[in-house]
C-alpha cells in the first residue's frame, strides 16, 4: 500500500479507501469509478469484461474486440444459422450437464499456472469474457448450472456447498431443514425419515 492512506485508482488515480474500494485484476477502483469505458454503466464481477488496463461492460466488449462479418450482430435480424459445415467445421451440440469433476473443489480453488482461472465444472480456462463468478470459483457461462438438476443459474439464484452451486430449490431440498413443517409451499408439511 503506497504512503499516504490506500491504492491508486485504475481510473482517477486518486486514493481508494477500503471503503469505497472495488478491486478488479489486482487494481483497485472507486465504486464509483467502476464504470464501462463505453457506455459508462455500474460494473460488477458479474459484469466486467477487461482489456489490457481498460474496463467494459461485457455487451461493449464483445461489440468492441468481439468477433466481426456476417452473422455475428447484435440485435434482431442477425441469427445465422450457419454452422460453418461448409468449412470443415463440425458442429458441436450442447455439451450434456454433468457435475463438477473436481473431487477437491472448494471456494478457494487454485488458479492454473498460465494465470487465467479454471472453470471446476469443465476443467478448461476461464476467460474474462465468459466469466462468472459463483461459489468463490470461476466458471463458464454455460457450465455455471445447478449441480442436481442442471437449470441455469445467475446471482440472485445460486447458492453454493462446498465449491459447488445449486438453485435454491435444489439446495433447499438437499441441504436445508428436514421435518415436519418445512415444506416447500405454503402450508405444507412434509415428513423426512
Amino acid at each position: 500500500m503506497p504512503f499516504g492512506g490506500g491504492n491508486k485508482c485504475g481510473c482517477c488515480q486518486k486514493t481508494v479507501y477500503f471503503a469505497e474500494e472495488v478491486q478488479c485484476e489486482g487494481k483497485s477502483f472507486h465504486k464509483s469509478c467502476f464504470l464501462c469505458m463505453a457506455c459508462k454503466k455500474n460494473l460488477d464481477s458479474t459484469t466486467v469484461a477487461v482489456h489490457v488496463d481498460e474496463i467494459y461492460c461485457k455487451s461493449c466488449y464483445g461489440k468492441k474486440y468481439g468477433p466481426k462479418g456476417y452473422g455475428f450482430g447484435g440485435g434482431a435480424g442477425t441469427l445465422s444459422m450457419d454452422t460453418g459445415e461448409h468449412l470443415g467445421i463440425k458442429p458441436e451440440g450442447q455439451a450434456q450437464h454433468r457435475p463438477t469433476n473436481n473431487p477437491s473443489a472448494s471456494k478457494f480453488a487454485q488458479k492454473s499456472g498460465s494465470g487465467s482461472d479454471v472453470c471446476p465444472r469443465c476443467g478448461k480456462a476461464v476467460y474474462a469474457a465468459e466469466k462468472v463468478v459463483g461459489g468463490g470459483n470461476s466458471w463458464h457461462k454455460l457450465c455455471f448450472r445447478c449441480a442436481k438438476c442442471g437449470k441455469g443459474l445467475e446471482s440472485t439464484t445460486v447458492a453454493d456447498k462446498d465449491g459447488e452451486v445449486y438453485c435454491k430449490a435444489c439446495y433447499a431440498k438437499n441441504f436445508g431443514p428436514k421435518g415436519f413443517g418445512f415444506g416447500q409451499g405454503a402450508g405444507a408439511l412434509a415428513h423426512a425419515q
